[in-house]
């Protein structure tokens, strides 16, 4: 693999796919140089800042009327700012410079999935994520656990002396840092213990309500003493089994759905021996030779996120009606502060079937050529608040609205190059004889590229 294909492939994992524009630049960058961009231009954590929390409580203090109307205008309105939120993050991701920040930002929201049905609690945490996402797991895991969206999610708010709410301590283990079968049930139970009293303010902010909290000794791992929360996610951080779990998952998310062993422990071993810094591992991760084999290359299916936002980065595509993007979100099944459960999005295999393949298929030509789409199908109960006042459900057709800036794209491809250059930017696999016959048979570099984004291959990253 030439240089030029390996940093092809980098930005298809660590951001959002290379453009055109950038081949002339990246054929004289090495591998580790092209890291080294990656981490210079994500640098800054630019947050939402979208919504206020003086916003959010003027809104609430409002529904809390018994005025059944001045209530149904609270929902819409609160409906508004969680797709309005939804698109802003959708926006950032389509226009930054940090694209590893904001790929690994998308790495976390699905990590410690949660709902809200508070947009300011879940801008909020979506920044926590944003400005944590290279740096210290520990600072991020801690700051996470203490937002009012988590607490709020998995009742600890509820979690007081003499009646504990396991579900926070549950979670934290099975999801955020062992893994299942790393812990007990008794571990569960003390865990919880430890983080009674561990709630929130009405101004969104962390509170320690000491009155809440059991002040007893617990025993938690073969530990034992007065533990509070924060001495619990120590513990749990002392376990080399939480770095490999870590690592597993950076792993199936980055480079391939089925771990090595090998590469992950050298992972974890990083991750572990660094105090839990998450830059010195991906910067592992993208200079080892193995994230380059050919195994490891053109095998993963794109998240929806991916697709829609690689589309906008490689044509800039604007939107007349961005809510289509929502509609598109919704078809191929990952809703931006909407993951199914607490698990998150299953990823993988698990993104592709009949329903979403044919819009996957569809949806990349239909936006190049301000085309009509039909959608229709199952909708999440629990998404049904979010996409309220999209007409009949059973069907839709909407047409895109979008503007591919193709005197952009063309104009960035460099002079000399070739349609089959162009096409192996766009594409991670390897150029097969039938997307030979495509780039000989079309008449245009234009024509080449809509047939190009409508294979099966351009949903591979």
């Amino acid at each position: 693999m030439n240089s030029l294909a390996k940093i092809k492939h980098l930005y298809a994992r660590a951001g959002f796919g290379l453009n055109v524009d950038k081949l002339a630049q990246y054929q004289k960058l090495s591998v580790k140089h092209a890291v080294d961009e990656l981490f210079k231009s994500s640098d800054f954590s630019q947050p939402l800042s979208l919504l206020t929390a003086n916003q959010t409580y003027q809104m609430a203090d409002r529904a809390d009327k018994t005025d059944t109307l001045t209530r149904k205008m609270f929902l819409q309105e609160q409906r508004q700012q969680e797709k309005d939120l939804n698109l802003a993050w959708l926006n950032q991701m389509s226009s930054t410079e940090a694209v590893l920040r904001e790929k690994m930002v998308l790495f976390w929201h699905n990590h410690f999935a949660c709902r809200t049905q508070n947009p300011w609690y879940a801008q909020q945490l979506n920044n926590i994520q944003r400005d944590n996402a290279l740096g210290n797991f520990k600072t991020l895991l801690l700051q996470v656990s203490q937002s009012p969206a988590m607490l709020q999610f998995l009742n600890n708010q509820q979690n007081r002396k003499g009646h504990p709410n396991e579900n926070f301590a549950r979670e934290l283990m099975e999801l955020f840092t062992i893994g299942r079968g790393n812990y007990t049930e008794q571990d569960i139970k003390e865990s919880a213990r430890a983080f009674t009293g561990w709630g929130f303010n009405n101004n969104g902010e962390f509170v320690m309500r000491a009155g809440q909290h059991d002040e007893g000794s617990k025993t938690f791992m073969g530990q034992s003493g007065n533990f509070k929360g924060e001495d619990i996610i120590d513990i749990l951080l002392q376990k080399k089994q939480t770095a490999v779990f870590i690592c597993t998952k950076l792993y199936r998310y980055l480079v391939n759905d089925t771990p090595d062993k090998t590469h992950v422990n050298a992972m974890a071993d990083l991750l572990y021996n660094g105090n839990y810094e998450l830059s010195p591992v991906l910067k592992y991760i993208f200079t080892a030779d193995w994230f380059y084999a050919p195994a490891n290359v053109g095998n993963l299916i794109k998240s929806p996120i991916d697709l829609i936002v690689g589309l906008n980065r490689q044509f800039y595509i604007t939107y007349n009606n961005p809510e289509v993007m929502m509609q598109f979100e919704r078809a191929l099944g990952q809703v931006l502060f909407y993951p199914p459960n607490v698990a998150g999005w299953p990823g993988g295999k698990n993104w592709i079937d009949s329903s979403s393949l044919m819009y996957r298929l569809k949806i990349p030509s239909t936006v190049l050529n301000n085309g009509i789409i039909d959608f229709h199908g199952k909708a999440d109960p629990e998404d049904e608040a979010l996409l309220a006042g999209m007409p009949n459900r059973k069907q839709v057709k909407t047409q895109a609205q979008s503007t591919a800036d193709w005197d952009k794209f063309l104009a960035g491809i460099p002079k000399g190059a070739t349609k089959e250059q162009v096409a192996e930017v766009l594409l991670s696999p390897e150029v097969n004889s039938n997307l030979k016959s495509v780039i000989v048979q079309s008449g245009s570099i234009k024509s080449m590229v809509v047939e190009l984004v409508s294979t099966p291959e351009y949903q591979l990253c």
